[in-house]
């Protein structure tokens, strides 16, 4: 079954959980500490967002974006309006596991820099081959990323009920989905200062 979600001006086609895997860049956060909006700085020749969303897009088959459809206006992607904005990234899973579109949905924030395609690849497949509600990245370091995952449609009740409970924080919310993690070599660094900033960009010029 094919379905049309009409945002505005814009028309998006998803197959009503027909399609395996659905993916979603989250563009919502304040980027307070950054001083400007972190998804619209320039990395490699176009923004920052557009860069995690093509690799977003060759892993999971589609993307959207999900924030503020008039600030991203300009990002030539699909974007759903937060549900509950103001609320944080949980409200943004929220969103993504509202539009329906998938069985796994590939979540990730809009600032991992040095993300590879693969290791999203590696997420997606790790979720068709079990049957974890959800699955996050691991870094070397043993940090575990709920921005960086695969969500069940299942996972949707929970999320709402930490929500409307004001439950907000990722850790808390992926321990009670019993998350199982998947171990990635590249580094999962995000962005939220200017100075986080100017060190990637040196590391991406050799630096």
């Amino acid at each position: 079954m094919f379905v049309q979600i009409i945002t505005g001006k814009r028309r998006f086609g998803c197959y009503h959980l027909g399609m395996r895997t659905a993916g979603f860049v989250l563009v919502g956060g304040r980027s307070s500490r950054m001083g400007q909006d972190k998804a619209l700085l320039p990395w490699r020749n176009r923004t920052l967002v557009e860069n995690i969303a093509t690799k977003v897009r060759d892993a999971a088959g589609n993307v959207s974006l999900v924030g503020n459809p008039e600030r991203y206006g300009a990002v030539p992607m699909h974007c759903l309006a937060d549900r509950r904005p103001g609320l944080g990234p949980l409200s943004g899973i929220e969103t993504a596991l509202l539009s329906n579109c998938a069985e796994l949905n590939l979540i990730v924030a809009c600032d991992l820099l040095f993300l590879e395609t693969d290791c999203l690849k590696s997420l997606i497949q790790t979720a068709i081959d079990g049957s974890s509600k959800c699955v996050v990245a691991r870094d070397k370091a043993g940090q575990l990323h709920p921005l960086c995952g695969v969500y069940r449609s299942n996972c949707l009740s929970i999320v709402q009920r930490a929500l409307d409970s004001g439950r907000l924080k990722l850790m808390e919310i992926i321990q009670e989905l019993g998350a199982q993690h998947v171990d990635v070599k590249t580094p999962i660094w995000n962005v939220n200062t200017p100075e986080e900033w100017q060190r990637c960009r040196e590391l991406a010029n050799g630096g």
